[in-house]
């Protein structure tokens, strides 16, 4: 089960929604609609922890609900 906080947008520029997670640096994924890039961003959370774990770095813990201005 995913825990990290997903932000969802829709891109102009890229036709596309945009999926982010915040807690992990550089962790995005993009679909045609707002489902498929919520889909495929739990696909790449996958492996951007598996990429984490084969070069040693530390998976953060998620913090749950972040705040934005």
């Amino acid at each position: 089960m995913i825990k990290y906080e997903v932000v969802i947008y829709w891109s102009e520029e890229d036709h596309a929604f945009i999926s982010e997670v915040p807690e992990l640096p550089g962790c995005a994924a993009d679909g045609a609609t707002y489902q498929e890039a919520l889909t495929n961003v739990e696909v790449i959370i996958q492996e951007w922890m598996e990429t984490a774990k084969e070069l040693g770095r530390p998976i953060p813990e998620p913090k749950g609900r972040l705040m934005f201005a």
